[in-house]
């Protein structure tokens, strides 16, 4: 893909890792003409809403006229509380990877045994349901994987098809553009050509590339 180089796509990880597990992706991004910033943060010790004020301070220095959106599992929501809380963005458009829009199964089961203080304060506003809404103007694409490989594994009565750890119902959300199965897992998306090609696809048209996948 030949994209000017003038614009931007941030890069936000998903719970439990670091911006380094983003950076296969951030290379393949810098191949397809992209500039990108690659924004770590806590994952368990700050709200997702936290950290979209942090991102949104980040965000006030740059100065790509159309800035971009790539996050992964929780960093949807932290993109999404990003929206809700500083409406007035830049041009530019979001993919999500394997993001639970409509909450975590796995998320609610170790909340609900006492186990949610391995989240921490990371299932506030988001992992539990309940996320801000889909309101803004820029368009929003979510992927979901459909190989169930992972630590979801471990928990019962998950409902199919999942990445092996989201299940593809969670990554729907009211006000999408467009949504796409791949055949990967949760963690597979960061390492996958494919989900990055259907991502430029996207910030270049707002839709993905289903005909790849009958191809």
């Amino acid at each position: 893909m030949n994209a000017a180089r003038r614009e931007l796509v941030v890069l936000v990880h998903g719970l439990y890792v670091h911006g380094l597990w983003m950076g296969l992706l951030e290379s393949w991004l810098d191949q397809a003409g992209y500039e990108t910033v690659n924004y770590s943060y806590p994952t368990m010790t700050r709200s997702p809403a936290e950290n979209a004020e942090d991102l949104e301070k980040l965000l006030e220095r740059l100065e790509a006229p159309t800035i971009h959106f790539l996050a992964h599992s929780m960093g949807g929501l932290v993109v999404r509380h990003l929206f809700h809380n500083y409406p007035h963005r830049k041009p530019g458009r979001v993919v999500t990877l394997g993001t639970p829009h409509q909450g975590s199964y796995a998320a609610q089961i170790m909340d609900g045994v006492g186990l949610g203080f391995c989240v921490g304060r990371g299932l506030e506003g988001g992992l539990l349901g309940d996320g801000p809404s889909w309101t803004a103007s820029h368009q929003l694409g979510s992927i979901a994987g459909t190989s169930n490989v992972g630590f979801g594994l471990v928990f019962p009565g998950m409902p199919e098809p999942s990445d092996g750890l989201i299940t593809v119902a969670e990554t729907q959300l009211t006000g999408m553009a467009d949504h796409i199965c791949l055949p990967v897992s949760h963690m597979q998306m960061l390492v996958d050509p494919t989900a990055v090609n259907q991502a430029t696809a996207f910030f270049a048209t707002g839709r993905f590339r289903h005909s790849m996948l009958d191809a």
